[in-house]
């Protein structure tokens, strides 16, 4: 660990003296992702190209948007296409961002009323906002109520037109649905952090915080380090990386030429909690995605990362951003575990996208040709349609989505090695092994009235007799009941139905009124069922809405 501080701090210092500009990036799960997602289907800007890795970042969709702007003010075909409730998303999206819009812009110099606290100098900006949120519900499955409470603040600025920052601060205290209590339980693992503590009435505190430093070099080249999460894919879900797992540190590098787009990402891991056989080793990540538009409508990602531990240093022959991690770690010997994957994206018709993922964990095509279920073909993949303004309803999208993984992908021999963070997978939540079907709605009536819904069924094996049936990514693949018949939704199969419904309504700028019901029935083929319905009902200020959605 200490070498690759080292190597950062170097980066930092050799590259800041040639920093040009600034960038920053738009928080996991904020409502804007439903505008910049529409305007990506309407739009073909460029900056949209590589949408698959997230978080966005802000300074180069604040370019495309006041293009599209610029377009549909002055009545251009674009227009057509823009619904009032887009304009009003448009103008507060530039509104928000204002730092980083043009000169001569009429945002530029608006003083932005909903920042609490605003300094707005030619060569500092910064915003600070509180961060609170209650949350309250009642559970049928449960005599005890649910409910969160958080506050803390929000804030981002931007240093000399070269340095941008974030920082998000909150203390959190919860109970969570019974079904997420269990998960507790079973993975010492609240979703989406590391470090809790239980107190009384089965609730947990934790403490949430992130931060990330940005900067840009020669135009084309923008670097982040930070603690905080990082999600690639266009889906609902992700093959690949998703939040699921919470915060790390990170060093991330994006390189843009032509109609190339390169990001090497570098991430420090928290072993798994209470099995890990090497505790004095450290736990890495390393990612590399290469995205190029074939035309301004598809585009096409190539995905290379390979998990790992070592004692002592960062593992060098990973450190170079431009290499093949899955070839470096077969001339390593194989010893860590390497992934690899292909991202799609196709809009169509300025109206649909399509979307879909391939993760290759480890297969052999033999084995795969004769169909004997080996234990060793572990690959998974994602198929998904987005259809904005459907049925001519302007602003109500729908989505869905099948995801399907098969048993053991994502497992390693070492437990340092496995594909998790924090005793959770890095990608999908429900780890391998199972089939997954996803249908999504988002309405925006209103300018202030945000409506959505969401039903999930999948079925997944679970270990059953003390046996490992591939499903948790946390349990070692050697220890296996046998090497052939695996198939998705061996051993004690689970089913499950989800469904979440939410309405809110914004009072002032990210200031939520919030209501929703959820219902999830989940059955074990053994004959163990849970079968529960959660009313919630709160108010957050600044903090995205808080799910669990497995």
């Amino acid at each position: 660990m200490q070498s690759i501080k080292t190597i950062i701090t170097i980066l930092i210092v050799f590259f800041y003296g040639n920093v040009i500009a600034q960038t920053s990036y738009t928080p996991l799960g904020h409502k804007e992702y439903t505008l910049l997602e529409r305007l990506e289907i309407k739009a073909k800007q460029p900056s949209f190209g590589a949408s698959y890795q997230k978080p966005y970042n802000v300074r180069l969709l604040v370019k495309d948007t006041e293009v599209i702007d610029s377009l549909q003010r002055n009545n251009n075909r674009i227009a057509a296409n823009i619904s009032k409730i887009d304009k009003y998303n448009i103008t507060r999206f530039l509104m928000t961002h204002k730092e980083y819009t043009s000169p001569n812009s009429s945002f530029n110099n608006k003083k932005t009323a909903f920042n609490v606290v605003e300094i707005n100098q030619p060569k500092f900006f910064m915003a600070i906002n509180p961060a609170v949120q209650v949350m309250y519900g009642a559970e049928t499955d449960s005599k005890q109520s649910t409910y969160l409470m958080s506050a803390g603040l929000e804030a981002r600025g931007l240093i000399g037109k070269k340095v941008a920052f974030n920082i998000y601060a909150t203390g959190n205290k919860e109970r969570t649905p019974a079904y997420v209590r269990a998960f507790t339980q079973k993975f010492h693992a609240v979703p989406g952090f590391a470090n809790y503590n239980v107190t009384d009435s089965n609730a947990v505190q934790y403490f949430d915080v992130r931060g990330s430093v940005q900067w840009t070099l020669a135009k084309a080249i923008d670097m982040q380090l930070g603690y905080d999460r990082n999600f690639l894919g266009n889906g609902q879900r992700s093959l690949f990386l998703s939040d699921f797992s919470g915060s790390s540190l990170f060093f991330k590098t994006n390189l843009r030429l032509w109609r190339f787009n390169f990001e090497s990402l570098y991430m420090q891991l928290n072993p798994q909690f209470g099995i890990v056989s090497k505790s004095n080793f450290k736990k890495y990540l390393r990612i590399n995605t290469l995205s190029t538009d074939i035309t301004k409508w598809l585009n096409v990602g190539i995905f290379d990362a390979v998990v790992f531990g070592r004692e002592k240093q960062f593992e060098l022959d990973y450190l170079l951003p431009f290499t093949f991690l899955r070839a470096m770690e077969q001339q390593a010997g194989s010893p860590d575990n390497a992934l690899m994957g292909l991202n799609v994206k196709a809009n169509i018709n300025q109206q649909v996208q399509v979307y879909g993922q391939v993760v290759l964990d480890e297969f052999l095509l033999g084995e795969i040709k004769a169909n004997r279920g080996w234990w060793a073909n572990k690959f998974g993949y994602q198929l998904g349609v987005k259809y904005i303004d459907a049925f001519k309803i302007n602003n109500l999208d729908l989505q869905a989505e099948i995801n399907r993984t098969r048993p053991f992908t994502y497992t390693h021999f070492d437990s340092v090695s496995n594909y998790s963070h924090n005793n959770m997978p890095i990608a999908h939540p429900l780890g391998a092994g199972f089939q997954e079907y996803i249908v999504a709605a988002k309405y925006q009536p209103l300018q202030k009235l945000y409506l959505d819904a969401k039903m999930i069924y999948y079925y997944q094996g679970q270990d059953t007799a003390g046996q490992n049936m591939g499903t948790n990514i946390l349990e070692d693949y050697k220890i296996r009941p046998t090497d052939y018949g695996w198939k998705v939704g061996s051993g004690n199969k689970a089913t499950c139905f989800y469904f979440n419904a939410n309405a809110a309504y914004e009072f002032r700028e990210n200031l939520f009124i919030d209501a929703g019901i959820t219902m999830r029935n989940y059955k074990l083929a053994s004959g163990t069922s849970n079968n529960t319905v959660i009313f919630n009902v709160g108010f957050r200020w600044n903090i995205t809405k808080r799910q669990y959605e497995f």
